[in-house]
């Protein structure tokens, strides 16, 4: 499923992250293939706040969509 599916509260790890450019700026914050991430809000029409580790970052929908997420069977748009 993609980031963009997970819902409040769930944890999950990320598992791909289809576009190279987000992947640099994620490695930014320590966020890579592995990382256990944490959705603390959906904001509607917004963007996401996700928790990794002891920071709380704010992650647009459309990157979201392309960040691909251990977890049930939903598949990216």
């Amino acid at each position: 499923m993609c980031l963009s599916d997970v819902r409040k509260g769930q944890r999950v790890h990320v598992s791909t992250i289809h576009d190279e450019a987000i992947r640099t700026h994620l490695i930014r914050f320590g966020i890579c293939e592995g990382s256990p991430l944490e959705c603390m809000e959906k904001i509607p029409f917004g963007p996401f706040v996700i928790k990794h580790n002891r920071q709380e970052i704010a992650i647009g929908r459309e990157i979201a969509k392309k960040i691909v997420v251990q977890g049930g069977g939903v598949s990216c748009r």
